[in-house]
């Protein structure tokens, strides 16, 4: 008879454990849905507010040398807009671009360093500049290669205001120096510059989001 109560009462204490456990996994669930349910709100509410930069991009072959055009619409002002194709440091943030460095300041004129490194198919490239920007404060820049692994690198960015929002243009002449085949070069050209670009202008859609104390 001993026996049997105790069998009946290690019976009850498991049946408890087990309803103990149920109501702990219900919290548990419970606890996983209201997570589910805020990370379902953050994503339908950065949904709602995505912005389309608006972006083109071409890019044509000119005997050895390619001719690039691109742009693109950020919500930003004027001001933000120079000051963010200025933060040449930040290039650093975009992909493909590993190095940007400053290393003189004159004026008007700044010299930058920079390395990029891509993979076109199997092919490893590295390209390493100097580019000399002249600024044009509020317009735009010029800029040059002194030095580096291209043959030729130069062009203009230049902006447009339309109130609140700006239009970024974007024109250079590239002709790179590398044992990468032709063809192979010019699919890189058409199809990771576009990349390239769609992540400079996420990058500003985001700077966008920030006060720079350069500009009121």
């Amino acid at each position: 008879m001993g026996h049997r109560n105790q069998v009946e009462r290690k019976e009850r204490s498991e049946v408890g454990e087990g309803w103990g456990n149920v109501f702990s996994d219900r919290r548990f669930m419970k606890y996983w849905i209201f997570c589910f349910l805020i990370l379902w709100a953050m994503l339908c509410e950065a949904t709602s507010q995505h912005v389309s930069p608006d972006l083109h991009v071409n890019v044509h072959k000119v005997g050895e040398a390619f001719e690039v055009k691109a742009s693109y619409l950020i919500p930003m002002n004027l001001c933000n807009a120079f000051a963010f194709i200025t933060d040449y440091e930040d290039a650093k943030n975009i992909k493909g671009i590993v190095e940007s460095k400053i290393i003189s300041k004159a004026d008007n004129k700044t010299v930058v360093e920079r390395k990029a490194k891509e993979t076109i198919l199997l092919f490893p490239l590295e390209i390493n500049t100097t580019i000399e920007y002249t600024e044009l404060p509020n317009v735009g820049l010029n800029f040059e290669q002194l030095r580096g692994d291209n043959k030729t690198y130069k062009g203009t960015w230049r902006l447009e205001s339309h109130g609140n929002t700006t239009r970024f243009f974007y024109q250079s002449v590239i002709e790179l120096n590398s044992m990468v085949p032709k063809n192979v070069l010019e699919y890189f050209m058409k199809n990771t510059l576009k990349k390239r670009f769609e992540a400079m202008a996420n990058r500003a859609i985001f700077k966008s989001q920030m006060t720079n104390p350069k500009c009121p």
